[in-house]
């Protein structure tokens, strides 16, 4: 897990080593154990470690013949590239494989990968800069098209604070943010920056895009007839396999326990290949019959014998901290378990360094509820994903967002291919954008702010071949998603009680927002950006009544947006508290 940067501009042009030491500087949070940097011609890359395997040797920049390579994230199979290839390592990190597959295969080098990775090659030999980002999005990698060529960086940040791009809003994936929480596809909130869509392979060359590839996340075709005992095993043996790969570290790792089905999985295939307790951490609330899931996972920990400890997560700390969480979130995604999922980042980073979680086992095994009405015909009540906004109805905005659902319609086309289900199709969509640009993000702004790598075994190459075409049967039934998750849980780990009605995770924002609105809705209508979208006095009415659930949401979705832009786009830096920082001038 590192930060990733470099340059590729036109002609002659040198790259500056100044603008070279401010991408560094501005990602040091990612890699705090080193730096490293390759300059050659007009092309640099930069590197910031946070060292997880090969601790004495796997220092960036690798280099092998006239190639060099920077790297972000773990190549999992990294052992068995080497044998399997026959591949000469000078090193032990899981990054130099791919290196040398690059010089035999090229472009097609990423096809082999199993991880989690952002990549970039320089090879002299051809004047290339290739990028390539694993599939599913696990490892962010942004690009800027500049008039002396192209830069990149592992967060939007990185190229803004280093003077390569203004921060100036798309408003069409500010709608988004507003109305959706995230925002879709390669163009991010920021003009100009761009995301290396996941499974995409860029090839650059005197500062132009030659080519650009796509390796899929998911496989095609339609469900394929199968027994529930074919499908247990299949799982099974991917699950197995993904857990033990993901565990590869020469540093302590542990991971994140919810009450429910997904991380319980992970928390018992673990148990069973570990011979010492795992460390699990819970997050807990401090506020009375919030629906956290303290009892649960400490009953799945004691039985599976892990070393547990919940993380109260206390509404002072979150007005204490929430704008250096909110800042974290460069490329914006207003999910509120960015709060939870931070302070667990922090008092895990002080026992680990590596962290396995949950992500992935809804979109692939179909557990939302969304994907129930989406299996439905229209005429029984079923619908598309998405279609109501957080604004809608409110009465807030100076105008009604419009476009903001073009994104994942685009999407929705794109992923209706040929033989897939409706449940399929829904969760395509969801691995096409909701996954990389919320879940994953959060996960790995709130990790990395902290110095820790996160983990998900779920989002593997090897279980999406096992578990994505399954019939509808075996993963909707009975009015239940995950059913295949949860008959393996059945059989394997009882204690998770896995056909037990699913208990909602919420964070209390309304809560806490309602009991300081007063207090915060003033504060929030008179920043600058929230001036520009939204008219005051109905923003300070919307907090006063933000107990409400979808008041509490669109309360929560501005008081989001006013920190962030705030940080990321006015350029003031966190200090002092929630209140403090949005009343300072």
């Amino acid at each position: 897990m590192c930060g990733i940067a470099g340059l590729s501009l036109h002609g002659r042009a040198v790259p500056d080593a100044a603008l070279l030491q401010r991408l560094t500087d501005a990602l040091a949070h990612r890699g705090p154990d080193g730096a490293g940097h390759h300059v050659a011609a007009n092309v640099a890359l930069a590197h910031t470690r946070l060292a997880i395997i090969d601790l004495a040797g796997g220092d960036q920049p690798l280099f092998a013949g006239p190639a060099a390579l920077v790297g972000n994230g773990e190549v999992y199979n990294y052992r068995e590239l080497r044998t399997e290839n026959q591949l000469l390592c000078a090193t032990g990190s899981d990054c130099e494989p791919p290196l040398h597959l690059f010089r035999r295969d090229g472009l097609a080098f990423a096809e082999r990968l199993r991880g989690m990775y952002a990549l970039a090659v320089h090879d002299r030999a051809t004047r290339q800069v290739v990028l390539a980002r694993d599939p599913f999005g696990i490892k962010p990698l942004y690009t800027a098209e500049l008039p002396g060529g192209i830069a990149f960086a592992s967060e939007p940040q990185a190229l803004i604070g280093a003077g390569l791009v203004a921060p100036r809003l798309r408003p069409e994936a500010r709608a988004e943010l507003l109305q959706m929480q995230f925002t879709t596809g390669a163009e991010t909130i920021f003009e100009g920056i761009r995301r290396v869509l996941p499974g995409e392979t860029i090839a650059i060359s005197e500062g132009k895009v030659l080519e650009r590839r796509r390796r899929a996340a998911l496989p095609e075709g339609g469900p394929v007839a199968t027994t529930e005992a074919e499908a247990l095993a299949r799982f099974e043996a991917a699950f197995r396999s993904s857990v033990e790969l993901h565990q590869r570290s020469d540093v302590p790792y542990g991971m994140f326990l919810s009450g429910g089905t997904d991380s319980a999985a992970v928390l018992a295939m673990m148990a069973r290949l570990n011979e010492a307790p795992v460390r699990a951490f819970t997050a807990g609330f401090d506020i009375p019959g919030a629906a956290d899931e303290r009892e649960r996972a400490a009953t799945l920990a004691r039985a599976a014998g892990a070393r547990h400890e919940t993380v109260m997560v206390g509404e002072a700390d979150v007005w204490r901290h929430l704008p250096e969480i909110v800042a974290a979130m460069d490329d914006p995604a207003a999910d509120y378990a960015i709060i939870p999922t931070w302070f667990l980042a922090r008092r895990a980073r002080q026992a680990v360094k590596v962290v396995l979680s949950g992500e992935g086992g809804d979109e692939l095994l179909g557990g939302y509820g969304r994907y129930r009405a989406a299996m439905r015909p229209w005429w029984l009540g079923g619908k598309a994903p998405r279609t109501r906004g957080a604004f809608d109805r409110l009465d807030v905005l100076r105008a009604a967002p419009t476009g903001w659902r073009d994104g994942i319609a685009a999407a929705e086309a794109a992923v209706a291919l040929p033989g897939r289900t409706r449940l399929m199709a829904a969760q395509a969509l969801d691995v096409a954008d909701w996954l990389p640009n919320d879940l994953l993000i959060k996960l790995d702004r709130c990790l990395m702010a902290h110095g820790a790598e996160g983990r998900t075994p779920f989002l593997d190459s090897a279980v999406a071949e096992a578990v994505f075409r399954l019939p509808d049967g075996l993963k909707v039934r009975k009015g239940a998603g995950k059913w295949l998750l949860r008959e393996w849980l059945a059989r394997n780990f009882p204690a998770a009680e896995p056909h037990r009605p699913k208990q909602g995770f919420t964070v209390p924002v309304g809560a806490w927002i309602g009991a300081r609105g007063e207090q915060l809705g003033p504060l929030v209508a008179a920043q600058p950006g929230v001036m520009e979208i939204a008219r005051p006095e109905k923003v300070v009415a919307l907090f006063k009544a933000a107990a409400g659930k979808r008041e509490g949401f669109a309360a929560w979705h501005l008081l989001f947006y006013a920190l962030w832009h705030r940080r990321h786009v006015e350029g003031v830096m966190p200090e002092g508290d929630t209140f403090a920082y949005l009343a300072a001038r």
